[in-house]
């Protein structure tokens, strides 16, 4: 049947849980790209990227300048015309060298507190000494800068204060042998004053200083009064006075534009909101970007301009998930979760997360997170994120191949409202939970692991039940899993069918569903999937067959009226699932048959072209394995059995219900082979035309045909049981060329068609009389051995 859930991924508005996909609808501005293909759009971060490297120009430009000017100030007007200077341009020079000094202290700490600002300080537990002693140490040597006599080693450590602000704010690796970054910004201390203020101040402390430099350098480039002294000296002094006032003009304006810039792309253009809208982040998302915008733009200041194009949304959530800290957590979880929910973006995010196996492995250990409540929504975003992940099929043993990845995903499964306080938030971990065991039980050796697994076994046949309190969806996503487990190929499959029935009520649900579950279709067709997979097993039909009214509950699935296509599907797998179970187990047949009318049922839905292929079946298994105390009631419907000779002379339709015909016909000549003569008379078939057609069937099979793995036994079992009532058919058979068909067979006999039934490669009940017996007995009775 159709998996209509796939890829549903628990989209209920539960909680606070849920409040993280309120506000995440796609807004008008981003539908653009609705037509667009999702390899042809980059990313949207991309935009921050590059505005942060144009502004790493025009920032290192202004500090190539500002250093150059300060170079300029210090060896060549302080260190060479100190002297001659007169009063106003040494004032000028040095209030200058002042300002510039105090843009390049407030702009270094304006960035720091900006990247403050998108960070939770309430989560820091205590101030941080270290924090302390960095930011005085960074005090001091601004001032011993600023007022020290200038050196080359008094660049060098200048040039030093200056990078320091940008490196402190990169994430430094605590862990040994994985990525656990932590932010300096925790380690901070708190400040008496809101951090936005201070960063405002610091912020239009640089526009006063840039400004007022610009407004002194040109006075004094406008005024050329540098004042008296001899012709010589006048020219070169004149000259470095214009230079230096020149560097500081330039410094300032290219500062200004960059703080032009600034404003037009991020305040008056929204690049962050754009951004933010794009990745539709929703609105605690804009923390988010500006921290990602801030990180960008520190390192491309303090390193290469080129290092933040490096940078990119998935990477920095990844990070942050390393993190220590609840809000960092949760914001990277949140930040993956939108990319990998995004129509276009979440094929490349998923590519980036797979790629990573120490994201993964932190992604599954979050899903064990259940005892704070606090971080229920990290938990519940880390499980969508492997639900994601998990319905990729390469990703899948990956997953599966991380130690006690079993465990944490079964973890879900076991949240409940007492830990949580809502109903619905932990039905939405147990509806991931099972979607993500789902999806990993399609692999054989994970469904070796999850067998392994102590208690998840039990604990996912728990939500097979329909009582009140479990989620529909819940039921059909556990019987799915069920379905899967039993299905298992091999020994594997032989345990988990076991297990399954000795886990408690496995049986007594699905009963429940067939009985109650009328509004619910689909449930009831996976109920018989599962029943039609465990009794695959011969132990498993007994036990199945046991529980009260089981049997009589699928056949009255079987025979109730239709009424419409899923009803009819459901009335063919009842069929199914029947036959299975009485096979080779005369209780099952016995439970039956006991009921009136059973077999006037069987035989009257022979002539329904839906359910013809299923009553030959039961009633093949029925005549095979009910045993002699049933015959006489056997026998008495056998003159009904006229439809089942038709579906052998003109049966076109399906190849698998010929066989079927094939091997009732069988039993139903041994079960009364002097009515036999009066069967095809009442059928209107011919005795020549029925041995041409039993000819003709080994004729068009030559090789064993997987869908009809029976088809060329059964034929010639029918022509065995022909030969041995009536010594004319012999004549016939031979006159048909039955003997060259049969030496054929010999020379392609195969396993499947030893067996009555097999799931896969794996062969399963072997019929009591091999194809090479009934070869050899064809043979004798045609007189060839």
């Amino acid at each position: 049947m159709a998996d209509d859930d796939e890829g549903a991924y628990v989209q209920v508005p539960i909680g606070h849980i849920s409040s993280l996909h309120r506000n995440s609808s796609c807004p008008a501005s981003t539908r653009d790209h609705a037509q667009a293909s999702p390899s042809d759009i980059a990313a949207p971060e991309k935009e921050l990227t590059m505005c942060a490297l144009q502004l790493a120009v025009l920032e290192k430009a202004a500090s190539g300048l500002g250093t150059l000017g300060f170079v300029w100030a210090t060896v060549v007007l302080l260190g060479g015309f100190a002297i001659t200077l007169q009063w106003k341009d040494f004032g000028f020079v040095t209030v200058t060298l002042l300002i510039e000094g105090t843009r390049i202290f407030g702009r270094s700490h304006e960035l720091e507190l900006r990247r403050q600002a998108t960070w939770t300080l309430t989560e820091a537990s205590q101030t941080s000494f270290h924090a302390i002693k960095s930011r005085s140490r960074f005090v001091f040597e601004s001032l011993k800068f600023i007022f020290a006599p200038f050196s080359a080693s008094n660049l060098r450590a200048a040039n030093k204060v200056l990078s320091d602000s940008s490196r402190a704010l990169e994430p430094c690796n605590h862990s040994s042998g994985s990525r656990r970054n932590m932010w300096h910004s925790h380690n901070m201390q708190q400040l008496p004053l809101p951090i936005r203020f201070i960063s405002g101040l610091f912020y239009w402390l640089q526009l006063v200083s840039a400004m007022a430099c610009v407004v002194l350098s040109m006075m004094r480039i406008a005024s050329q009064d540098f004042g008296q002294t001899e012709e010589a000296d006048k020219s070169n002094r004149d000259f470095a006075l214009n230079a230096f006032y020149a560097l500081a003009l330039t410094d300032a304006l290219v500062f200004l534009a960059e703080k032009v810039f600034w404003e037009w792309k991020v305040s008056y253009c929204g690049l962050l909101e754009k951004v933010n809208a794009e990745c539709r982040l929703g609105p605690s998302g804009m923390v988010s970007i500006k921290r990602f915008f801030y990180d960008a733009y520190s390192k491309c200041v303090s390193g290469s301009i080129f290092d933040g194009l490096k940078l990119n949304l998935v990477n920095f959530a990844e990070e942050l998930l390393f993190s220590s800290f609840g809000s960092e957590q949760l914001m990277g979880a949140r930040i993956l979760l939108a990319l990998l929910t995004h129509k276009h973006l979440s094929d490349a995010a998923l590519r980036k997360i797979g790629a990573s196996t120490v994201v993964i492995e932190r992604l599954i250990e979050m899903l064990s997170w259940e005892n704070n409540p606090s971080e229920e929504e990290i938990r519940y975003s880390a499980a969508m994120i492997v639900s994601k992940l998990v319905d990729k099929k390469q990703y899948v043993l990956r997953i599966a191949g991380i130690p006690g990845a079993m465990e944490s995903i079964s973890s879900l499964l076991y949240s409940s409202p007492t830990t949580h306080g809502d109903m619905n938030d932990f039905l939405a971990f147990n509806l991931l939970g099972l979607f993500i065991l789902k999806k990993l039980a399609k692999d054989h050796d994970n469904c070796v692991k999850m067998g392994n697994t102590c208690g998840l076994l039990g604990k996912i046949i728990d939500f097979t039940s329909i009582c009140q309190g479990i989620n529909p969806k819940a039921v059909k996503r556990s019987l799915k899993i069920v379905k899967m487990l039993a299905g298992t190929r091999g020994n594997t499959g032989l345990v988990f069918r076991r297990e399954i029935l000795e886990a408690g009520f496995t049986i007594s649900n699905i009963r429940d569903i067939l009985r109650h579950g009328d509004h619910l279709l689909g449930l009831q067709r996976l109920a018989l999937e599962v029943l039609t997979k465990l009794a695959l097993d011969g132990e498993a039909r007994e036990r199945i067959g046991s529980i009260g009214g089981i049997v009589m509950e699928l056949f009255g699935l079987f025979e109730q009226p239709g009424k419409g296509c899923d009803q009819n599907m459901l009335r063919v797998e009842a069929g199914e699932a029947l036959a299975f179970l009485i096979l080779e187990n005369k209780e099952n047949c016995s439970r039956l048959l006991k009921h009136d009318r059973t077999m006037d049922r069987l035989t009257k839905a022979l002539q329904d072209p839906l359910l013809s292929f299923s009553s030959s079946r039961i009633l093949h298994n029925l005549f095979i394995f009910a045993g002699p105390q049933w015959s006489t009631q056997l026998i008495r419907v056998v003159a009904g059995f006229t439809p089942v000779w038709s579906a052998i002379m003109v049966e076109r339709r399906s190849v698998q219900l010929l066989e079927v015909s094939l091997g009732l016909a069988t039993q139903m000549l041994k079960m009364s082979p002097h009515k036999f003569t009066e069967q095809l008379h009442r059928a209107c078939i011919s005795e020549d035309d029925l041995v041409k057609k039993l000819v003709g069937i080994l004729a068009t099979y030559r090789k064993p045909f997987i869908k009809a793995p029976q088809i060329r036994r059964f034929a010639i079992e029918l022509t065995v049981e022909m030969m041995t009532i009536n010594r004319k058919y012999v004549k016939l058979f031979k006159d048909a060329g039955i003997a060259r068909e049969l030496s054929h067979v010999t020379e392609t006999t195969s396993e499947l068609e030893c067996y009555n039934i097999f799931s896969g490669s794996w062969l399963m009940s072997k019929h009591q009389v091999s194809l090479d017996l009934l070869l050899d007995e064809a043979f004798k009775l045609l007189g060839r051995r």
